[in-house]
Parts: C-alpha cells; structure tokens; sequence
C-alpha cells in the first residue's frame, strides 16, 4: 500500500524566529488571532519557556494539534 504524505502549507523563517522570541508574535504569523494565539499568550505570561514550546509544536506539527 502506498503512504500519503501530508503536504502541510511552508513555515515562515520570520514565524520561527518570532516563536522563539515572542511566541504569540510566531502563531499570529502563521495562524492569526485564533484560540491557539490566545492560548500562547497566557503560556508566554505565565512562563517565557511553555509559550516557546505550545508556539514551535504549534508550526512544526500542525496536522496532530486540533486547535485552530
């Protein structure tokens, strides 16, 4: 049987870089104003670090995230 790819839509350099420096400013690029940019903001306020990590799955894993 032959695997289908998931052909996900590119990520943007300056979306990476902003995850890592601001994470909100990361899935505002990539997403928009959409629940996962609000949950990124209350992670980044509670910790620099968990806003970082919810921010590079959420633009590196798209497809295994439901939050739109």
């Amino acid at each position: 049987m032959a695997r289908q790819q998931i052909s996900a839509a590119p990520i943007s350099p300056w979306a990476l870089v902003a995850a890592i420096l601001l994470p909100p400013l990361g899935v505002f690029l990539a997403r928009g104003i959409t629940p996962a940019f609000w949950l990124t903001v209350v992670l980044t306020v509670i910790g620099w670090l968990p806003g970082v990590v919810l921010a590079l799955v959420l633009l590196l894993i798209p497809e295994r995230i439901p939050i739109r």
